[in-house]
């Protein structure tokens, strides 16, 4: 019997990673390092040998992070192995003159980052990064490629271990699909608008396939939004899919800012691209921050 030829033409600069894996697991804007983000209960190491205590809150967001990789991650794959996609923005850094930061020192920030990921990286078959904001991980990413780097994820044909991008296929020739996955999208003021984005993102990828004659993704993945929203849309193949990831730190003073954000509450988690049963689909793990109580 001849195995099936798949038409990719995918330009080699762009790798594809090993197929016949059928679960992803994407998480991004860890912000590690805010103080409205993930500290590890032991506390957070500071520079001059003290320690930070994790606020209230913080341990909240440590109960959901164990949750979400201790329950539902094995319920989502029925125990199966899984590859996780880091989707970026890894850590805060020193950024708009903000005075959020439980220490502007960004070694403390990646080392507690590190400190945080390795058992997540040590329990999948494969650990992803991909580079995110350099207003909050460094010009180039830098400082993303240095936990990357210590985090021993897969490096890309350059040798970095921090990509821009990410091709990776779900499930194998008989089923599944293409997923190219990214940090960056464009953001809207508006809830009315708040797929557009997501949908041009889609559209785009099939016109610039289409004028190459490469294989379009089946699914596209975005993250820098810190919210998720998922529109499906009927395809050849089976639907196509584009998605963006929540995030993992809750409502800063920048938040209280800007339009969209004043009103919503953070979302908090992670989703799964999955291929099982003949069908390649997405799911979700939110979980919304707490709206603050009414006064008298």
């Amino acid at each position: 019997m001849v195995a099936r030829k798949r038409k990719s033409k995918l330009p080699k600069t762009q790798d594809v990673l090993p197929e016949h894996l059928n679960n992803y697991v994407l998480i991004s804007d860890m912000h590690v390092g805010c103080q409205y983000a993930l500290c590890h209960p032991d506390g957070f190491e500071l520079d001059g040998g003290g320690m930070s205590e994790p606020s209230a809150d913080q341990k909240v967001l440590w109960d959901r992070w164990t949750e979400f990789w201790n329950v539902w991650v094995p319920s989502v794959t029925l125990g199966a192995p899984y590859a996780v996609v880091n989707l970026g923005d890894v850590i805060d850094g020193v950024h708009h003159n903000s005075v959020t930061q439980i220490t502007h020192n960004v070694g403390c920030q990646r080392q507690h980052a590190v400190k945080i990921l390795k058992p997540v990286a040590q329990g999948a078959v494969a650990y992803y990064h991909v580079r995110g904001t350099e207003a909050h991980v460094g010009k180039s990413a830098q400082e993303e490629e240095t936990v990357a780097r210590e985090l021993g994820a897969v490096p890309d044909s350059a040798g970095c271990h921090a990509r821009y991008e990410l091709w990776f296929r779900v499930g194998n020739d008989s089923g599944g699909g293409l997923v190219h996955a990214m940090h960056h999208i464009g953001t809207t003021g508006s809830s009315h608008y708040e797929s557009s984005a997501v949908m041009r993102e889609l559209t785009e990828a099939f016109v610039e396939a289409g004028r190459w004659g490469d294989e379009p993704p089946r699914i596209i993945a975005r993250a820098h939004r810190h919210r998720h929203i998922q529109i499906r849309i009927p395809g050849g193949a089976g639907d196509c899919i584009g998605m963006t990831t929540p995030a993992w730190q809750l409502k800063t003073p920048f938040s209280h800012a800007i339009a969209g954000g004043r009103m919503s509450q953070a979302q908090i988690g992670g989703c799964i691209v999955r291929y099982h049963r003949g069908e390649l689909y997405v799911r979700n793990k939110v979980w919304r921050g707490v709206r603050p109580k009414e006064v008298g």
